[in-house]
Protein backbone atom coordinates (compact mmCIF):
# COMPACT_ATOMS: atom_id res chain seq x y z
CA UNK A 1 0.00 0.00 0.00
CA UNK A 2 1.43 3.34 -1.06
CA UNK A 3 0.86 6.55 1.04
CA UNK A 4 -0.27 9.54 -1.21
CA UNK A 5 2.49 12.19 -0.24
CA UNK A 6 1.60 15.92 -1.83
CA UNK A 7 4.03 17.38 -3.65
CA UNK A 8 5.85 20.12 -1.96
CA UNK A 9 6.71 23.82 -3.82
CA UNK A 10 10.03 23.92 -4.95
CA UNK A 11 10.60 26.77 -3.07
CA UNK A 12 10.30 25.09 0.43
CA UNK A 13 12.08 22.41 -1.12
CA UNK A 14 14.82 24.86 -1.83
CA UNK A 15 14.70 26.72 1.52
CA UNK A 16 15.53 23.00 3.08
CA UNK A 17 18.05 22.76 1.12
CA UNK A 18 19.65 26.06 2.01
CA UNK A 19 19.38 24.70 5.62
CA UNK A 20 20.65 21.46 5.28
CA UNK A 21 24.16 23.13 3.39
CA UNK A 22 24.41 25.39 6.03
CA UNK A 23 24.04 22.64 8.59
CA UNK A 24 26.49 20.45 6.63
CA UNK A 25 28.91 23.57 6.21
CA UNK A 26 28.97 23.97 10.19
CA UNK A 27 29.35 20.70 10.99
CA UNK A 28 31.98 19.84 8.26
CA UNK A 29 29.85 17.33 6.93
CA UNK A 30 28.83 16.72 3.17
CA UNK A 31 25.08 16.75 1.90
CA UNK A 32 22.87 14.36 0.66
CA UNK A 33 19.48 13.47 -1.31
CA UNK A 34 19.13 10.88 1.61
CA UNK A 35 19.20 13.80 4.33
CA UNK A 36 17.12 16.12 2.78
CA UNK A 37 14.59 13.68 1.90
CA UNK A 38 14.04 12.91 5.78
CA UNK A 39 13.95 16.35 6.41
CA UNK A 40 10.78 16.49 3.69
CA UNK A 41 9.52 13.50 5.15
CA UNK A 42 9.66 11.82 1.88
CA UNK A 43 11.23 9.07 1.23
CA UNK A 44 14.26 8.70 -0.86
CA UNK A 45 12.77 7.75 -3.99
CA UNK A 46 9.90 9.58 -4.29
CA UNK A 47 12.43 12.66 -3.54
CA UNK A 48 14.78 11.99 -6.47
CA UNK A 49 12.00 10.89 -9.00
CA UNK A 50 9.74 14.61 -8.17
CA UNK A 51 13.31 16.82 -7.77
CA UNK A 52 16.04 15.91 -10.33
CA UNK A 53 17.49 19.01 -10.60
CA UNK A 54 17.86 19.48 -6.85
CA UNK A 55 19.36 16.18 -6.93
CA UNK A 56 21.79 16.94 -9.25
CA UNK A 57 22.72 20.38 -7.40
CA UNK A 58 23.25 18.17 -3.78
CA UNK A 59 25.60 16.09 -6.21
CA UNK A 60 27.56 18.99 -7.26
CA UNK A 61 28.21 20.23 -3.65
CA UNK A 62 29.32 16.86 -3.01
CA UNK A 63 31.67 16.23 -5.45
CA UNK A 64 33.14 20.13 -5.29
CA UNK A 65 35.44 20.03 -2.13
CA UNK A 66 34.87 21.77 0.89
CA UNK A 67 36.52 25.43 1.42
CA UNK A 68 36.74 24.48 5.24
CA UNK A 69 38.52 21.58 4.25
CA UNK A 70 41.02 23.46 2.65
CA UNK A 71 41.43 26.23 4.83
CA UNK A 72 42.59 24.02 8.10
CA UNK A 73 42.67 20.93 9.77
CA UNK A 74 39.36 19.25 9.96
CA UNK A 75 37.29 18.03 13.66
CA UNK A 76 38.93 14.85 12.46
CA UNK A 77 42.03 15.91 12.40
CA UNK A 78 42.32 17.84 15.56
CA UNK A 79 40.58 14.88 17.69
CA UNK A 80 43.32 12.97 15.74
CA UNK A 81 46.17 15.28 17.42
CA UNK A 82 44.36 15.71 20.34
CA UNK A 83 44.23 11.61 20.86
CA UNK A 84 47.75 11.57 19.68
CA UNK A 85 48.28 14.16 22.67
CA UNK A 86 46.59 12.30 25.66
CA UNK A 87 48.42 8.94 24.50
CA UNK A 88 52.07 10.52 25.02
CA UNK A 89 51.05 12.19 28.37
CA UNK A 90 49.46 8.77 29.36
CA UNK A 91 52.73 7.05 28.34
CA UNK A 92 54.68 9.81 30.33
CA UNK A 93 52.78 10.02 33.71
CA UNK A 94 52.63 5.23 33.53
CA UNK A 95 56.19 5.85 33.18
CA UNK A 96 56.68 8.51 35.98
CA UNK A 97 54.10 6.06 38.43
CA UNK A 98 56.28 3.29 37.96
CA UNK A 99 59.60 5.01 39.01
CA UNK A 100 57.63 6.45 41.85
CA UNK A 101 56.60 2.71 42.90
CA UNK A 102 60.15 2.02 42.61
CA UNK A 103 61.24 4.53 45.07
CA UNK A 104 59.27 3.50 47.35
CA UNK A 105 59.82 0.07 47.64
CA UNK A 106 63.57 1.22 47.84
CA UNK A 107 62.57 3.48 50.43
CA UNK A 108 60.67 0.54 52.05
CA UNK A 109 63.59 -1.96 51.89
CA UNK A 110 66.05 0.97 53.44
CA UNK A 111 63.50 1.84 55.62
CA UNK A 112 63.76 -1.91 57.02
CA UNK A 113 67.59 -2.16 57.06
CA UNK A 114 67.35 1.24 59.24
CA UNK A 115 65.02 -0.56 61.75
CA UNK A 116 67.04 -3.78 61.75
CA UNK A 117 70.05 -1.75 62.25
CA UNK A 118 68.40 0.46 65.06
CA UNK A 119 66.71 -3.13 66.73
CA UNK A 120 70.73 -4.34 66.72
CA UNK A 121 72.15 -1.17 68.39
CA UNK A 122 69.83 -1.02 71.23
CA UNK A 123 70.95 -4.62 72.31
CA UNK A 124 73.78 -3.06 73.01
CA UNK A 125 74.34 -1.47 76.73
CA UNK A 126 75.91 1.66 76.78
CA UNK A 127 79.08 2.56 79.00
CA UNK A 128 76.90 4.59 80.89
CA UNK A 129 74.49 1.97 81.94
CA UNK A 130 77.80 -0.23 83.48
CA UNK A 131 79.50 2.35 84.92
CA UNK A 132 76.06 3.35 86.80
CA UNK A 133 75.67 -0.29 87.88
CA UNK A 134 78.71 -0.88 90.20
Amino acid sequence: MRRHVPDLPEALVRKHLQAVLDTCRATNTRPSVLMLARHLDLSNTTFRRRYPDIVQEIADHRATPSTARSSGPTEHDRLVARNAKLRRRNRDLTSQLALAAALVQNLSLRNERLQEALEEASKVTSINSRTLRR
